[in-house]
């Protein structure tokens, strides 16, 4: 009996996707927080559309947080640096809307001494070691996270002259079965499958696009031998994303938390 092919794909994204500019702002005013006082309780949102960024939630801290230095500071390093590109960090709108955490909350989870620590319900997770890989994640998510941070080295670097902040990427890999101490496990065997969408400068070609991707990300990262001629490639498939950003999507932290567990 022939066993169907099995597909897995991951995905992960740049700095410059709307939700993930907003995990690194909540995750620089954590930052700030816990510089000056590492006992601060930190529930802080961010939400971004055009023209807008807005920080929200809870916290409980003796800091003195300078919002619009750390804010403004974190868009800027992202690269969002002209309103053509989704943002600009020098003249978006700030709202903040910081309140001190609940007491009813607090009381829950302040009383305690330092070995035992109350946790709110704001880190749950889940995850597996996998001997696919040498960092012991699965195959997709490493070759997907390898891409999206090569196109970023690039664009921040000017090999990418054209790359603008926003990008994803996806690789989808065919496992098969085999027998192994007498078990049938999955095991990866090829790449089938990958897509990068990245933000670009109007007026570029989409042959330029899609030439530099192959040549200067994926070739880069991908090891040649779980590639072959069936694989396929989806490169900027919509073929113009030239709108991105808050601009484009509206941005929203949590929703991308997967690309980093």
């Amino acid at each position: 009996m022939s066993i169907r092919p099995i597909f897995f794909t991951s995905e992960h994204v740049s700095e410059g996707h709307p939700d993930k500019l907003c995990d690194q702002v909540s995750d620089a005013i954590l930052d700030a927080c816990l510089e000056q006082d590492p006992l601060s309780k930190v529930a802080c949102e961010t939400c971004s559309k055009t023209g807008m960024v807005m920080v929200f939630g809870e916290i409980t801290t003796k800091a003195v947080i300078d919002y619009q230095r750390v804010v403004r500071g974190a868009v800027e390093h992202i690269g969002f640096d002209n309103s053509e590109k989704g943002l600009d960090y020098r003249s978006f709108n700030l709202l903040v809307a910081v309140e001190q955490q609940s007491p009813d909350i607090f009381q829950g989870l302040g009383d305690f001494d330092s070995e035992t620590l109350g946790a709110g319900d704001q880190g749950m997770m889940f995850g597996y070691a996998t001997n696919e890989t040498e960092t012991l994640m699965p195959l997709s998510y490493e070759l997907a996270r390898r891409l999206a941070v090569k196109y970023s080295e690039l664009r921040r670097s000017g090999g990418l002259p054209w790359a603008r902040p926003d990008a994803k990427t996806q690789v989808t890999v065919e496992y098969e079965y085999n027998t192994l101490g007498g078990k049938q496990l999955l095991t990866a065997k090829r790449v089938a499958v990958i897509l990068i969408s990245a933000q670009h400068d109007d007026g570029v070609s989409n042959e330029t696009i899609r030439k530099d991707l192959t040549d200067k990300v994926i070739k880069a990262v991908i090891p040649a031998d779980v590639l072959d001629a069936d694989t396929k490639y989806h490169l900027n498939p919509s073929g113009r994303f030239v709108i991105g950003g808050p601009h484009g999507d509206a941005g929203l932290t949590g929703r991308k938390i997967i690309v980093d567990t």
